[in-house]
């Protein structure tokens, strides 16, 4: 896989919760964890949008500016709070991007949500 960044939409086999193996979907890139062992946390990203959960996900609606970028099929849903750290050598690929306007707010969801 080419240059990994934050922003970046690939595809990953995410775990279940009960650590089965998941099937591949969509994961967003959310920032680099180890250069070192090409570690980064990662969050899931999925079509059912009854899952959003107020001021912490973010969803990708067909009509957003940077859905066409995004590579995702359909409006989806960000779920920031399903999160992992996983080597970048497991990515199958990347699909797109998101704006830089959007990772900066997740980011910021993100970090006042764990501070609540």
């Amino acid at each position: 896989m080419a240059m990994k960044k934050s922003g970046d939409v690939v595809i990953f086999r995410f775990p279940q919760t009960d650590l089965s193996e998941g099937r591949l979907r969509p994961a967003l890139l959310l920032c680099p964890m180890s250069v070192k062992y090409n570690d980064w946390l990662i969050c899931m990203i999925s079509s059912q949008l009854k899952h959003y959960t107020p001021d912490l996900d973010e969803i990708v609606t067909v009509k957003d500016d940077d859905f066409a970028q995004s590579g995702l099929v359909s409006s989806s849903l960000i779920r920031v709070a399903r999160i992992a750290v996983i080597e970048g050598g497991v990515l199958i690929g990347k699909i797109g991007e998101v704006s830089e306007d959007r990772i900066r707010r997740i980011k910021k969801n993100l970090a006042e949500w764990i501070q609540r």
